[in-house]
């Protein structure tokens, strides 16, 4: 599955999930939003098993997103996983900050578990390149394409002066230079989580910015403790309690066909993609909502739909339902590129297509 087949499925409700398999990493890259370590807890592999199993029934997801932590650090729970997914006929993506690229002989375990999965998206930016040379990258990424591997880069942009160092035009260049049109990239922005949050500003607090639909809550993410959420950002996934409408079970208790059926029938949720959590806010079921309240200017969409203490108003919930549709086709009609346009720069959104069926786009 090439890169952009797995971004026209991100917005899509309940198309995949998204698994963390380990909180360990034997990287220490200045941003990253997971904050992973390496003394970082692991889930029990047996739970993780069990729920990849149960892909195996009606409307199975269609990309299972293997990631941490490093999830290469548990290559035989990434092998199995990947067994698992493939019975299912769920697409296994494994993103990787490739600490295991350093050596010139990949271990055993990690080369099986590569070829297992059907994706190998891999971190390259100028945090990354200080822990793994961008040489010793390019090395394992030839090698995996060269067995037929569907494999991409995922970049940090930054802007004049940025913390990222070399500037992500660089980073394109040689890339390019050395793969062609045979890679794709997404590139990202710095997120405000994790060690990446010491390298960020302090928000605005006046800024009048409204939150759009939420894409992001399309699809499940289990957590390191094995907590199902509808939501990726790491002030959910690593925060208990969880808000009660990003809460959708727990992978030792719940099936695929539980956690699907919740992702895609909330009326919570239906109304975060659709019409975002700022309107939300202002007609939740309780009646808050107006200037000052956590609906308000002022607080970005992350902030205010993780202070929601209720569901949509009837009237709201009914809108939401009848624009789900819609708002979808438009996300579809958009395509990978506007997937990435809108969740990362916007300026090397194209990327995302290098080397794609010629329908991506």
């Amino acid at each position: 599955m090439h890169l952009a087949e797995y971004l026209a499925l991100r917005p899509v409700p309940g198309a995949g999930v998204v698994m963390a398999l380990t909180g360990r990493c034997p990287l220490a890259c200045a941003h990253c939003s997971t904050d992973a370590s390496a003394d970082g807890l692991d889930p029990p592999a047996g739970a993780l098993l069990r729920f990849a199993e149960s892909f195996a029934g009606p409307h199975p997801p269609s990309v299972a997103l293997l990631t941490g932590g490093e999830p290469l650090l548990r290559p035989r729970l990434v092998r199995d996983l990947a067994e698992r997914c493939r019975a299912a006929g769920t697409a296994a993506f494994v993103l990787t900050g490739m600490f295991w690229a350093r050596t010139a002989r990949v271990p055993a375990p990690v080369a099986a578990a590569l070829d297992a999965v059907d994706h190998v998206s891999a971190s390259l930016d100028a945090f990354h390149e200080r822990e793994v040379p961008r040489r010793a990258v390019f090395t394992a990424l030839r090698r995996l394409l060269d067995t037929g591997k569907d494999v991409s880069l995922h970049l940090l942009a930054d802007g004049p002066g940025g913390p990222a160092g070399a500037g992500v035009d660089e980073v394109v260049a040689a890339v390019r230079g050395e793969f062609g049109d045979r890679v794709p990239m997404l590139v990202g922005r710095l997120a405000a989580v994790g060690r990446g949050s010491s390298l960020l500003p302090e928000p605005d607090a006046g800024s009048s910015a409204v939150a759009p639909p939420c894409a992001m809550a399309a699809w499940p993410v289990v957590a390191v403790d094995g907590t199902v959420t509808a939501c990726c950002n790491q002030h959910v996934l690593d925060r208990r309690p969880v808000p009660g409408h990003l809460l959708l079970g727990h992978a030792a208790s719940d099936t695929w066909t539980d956690i699907r059926g919740r992702t895609v029938g909330s009326p919570a949720l239906r109304a975060v993609r659709t019409l975002g959590p700022h309107a939300l806010a202002r007609t939740a079921a309780d009646g808050s909502g107006g200037p000052g309240d956590p609906g308000g200017p002022g607080r970005s969409g992350c902030d205010v739909c993780r202070s929601l203490r209720s569901g949509p108003a009837p009237r709201v919930a009914a809108s939401a339902e009848a624009l789900e549709g819609p708002v979808l086709r438009l996300q579809e009609l958009a395509g990978p590129a506007g997937f990435a346009r809108r969740y990362g720069s916007a300026r090397h959104a194209g990327l995302v297509l290098l080397g794609g069926p010629s329908c991506a786009g």
